[in-house]
């Protein structure tokens, strides 16, 4: 299977002991639902009628264009609006949920703001790099890759470490990276998983129920085979951020990770991607993101 493609292998309803030779026949297991593992041939889709429902516009609050400026945060801009420490073309505006444009001349205490073009990039992140804005002891931070991108200061979206490829987004949107991030939000991660010897169908029911590591319980959202006849190859959906997740999962059951590459991240595929290469994403993509279309 090439990196650059989505998962070719169909979900199944269960695994069967013949499924893996290795499996232990005499034990009964909890079978995969089909809605619990991903159809990793389709397309993410989203519901028509929601998407229809949002308007993009160039307007945005006034204190989000206070907070974009680097001033201070939003809650911090409502109280500078509240003071009337800020003008709107040379008025007092104190006034909450205020719009303004880019074209305004907005101004706090006299010295005119500018809101910083808000800027996202999908990179393909290959393997030695590490997810970091700066890091004096690494030789490669993905900000290597995407340092034409943007004059603005933009930083990854949560981490990929070292030895992991695959899907990272690179932005300076605060409010976006908060979404994507907080476990709340739950935005789906699918990884594609190569292991060092093939997986008992016992331990890919192990981690769709859920196993404790370490640092307290954890389960797969969907997991299957990738391949039918390669069992060293397992698709694996996640929404847990925390640190190794993944690898940490499969070594907890005795496998060690060859491999491991993000192909889909909060709605957006590898697709047209190569490897260490990057492109901006659309404002289709952006307005889905932005809606709550995370999964």
């Amino acid at each position: 299977m090439r990196n650059d493609k989505s998962f070719k292998g169909k979900p199944r309803r269960n695994f069967s002991d013949n499924e893996n030779k290795g499996a232990d026949s005499n034990k009964s297991r909890r079978s995969v639902k089909r809605d619990e593992v991903p159809d990793f041939s389709r397309k993410p889709k989203f519901k028509k009628e929601k998407e229809e429902n949002v308007v993009v516009s160039d307007k945005m609050r006034l204190n989000r264009f206070v907070a974009n400026a680097g001033v201070c945060s939003r809650r911090d801009a409502d109280a500078l609006i509240a003071k009337g420490e800020i003008t709107v073309n040379g008025k007092v505006v104190t006034q909450m949920g205020v719009s303004v444009t880019m074209s305004d001349d907005v101004r706090h205490n006299g010295k005119k703001l500018n809101a910083e073009t808000k800027i996202y990039v999908l990179l393909n992140k290959p393997k030695d790099y590490v997810t970091t804005v700066e890091d004096k002891h690494a030789k490669r931070t993905v900000m290597d890759l995407v340092a034409d991108a943007s004059t603005e200061r933009i930083y990854p979206v949560g981490r990929l470490d070292k030895q992991t490829t695959g899907l990272l987004l690179i932005t300076n949107d605060g409010d976006l990276t908060k979404v994507l991030t907080h476990p709340k939000h739950q935005a789906k991660k699918i990884y594609h998983v190569f292991l060092d010897k093939p997986v008992f169908s016992s331990h890919i029911d192990q981690l769709a129920q859920g196993i404790t590591l370490e640092d307290g319980p954890v389960h797969a959202d969907a997991v299957s085979f990738v391949e039918k006849e390669d069992k060293t190859q397992v698709g694996i959906e996640i929404h847990s951020g925390r640190n190794r997740i993944v690898r940490r999962m499969f070594e907890h059951l005795g496998y060690k990770v060859m491999k491991l590459d993000r192909v889909y991240f909060a709605g957006l595929t590898k697709q047209g991607i190569p490897r260490g290469k990057w492109r901006y994403l659309s404002q289709k993509e952006i307005t889905r993101l932005k809606a709550g279309f995370v999964k």
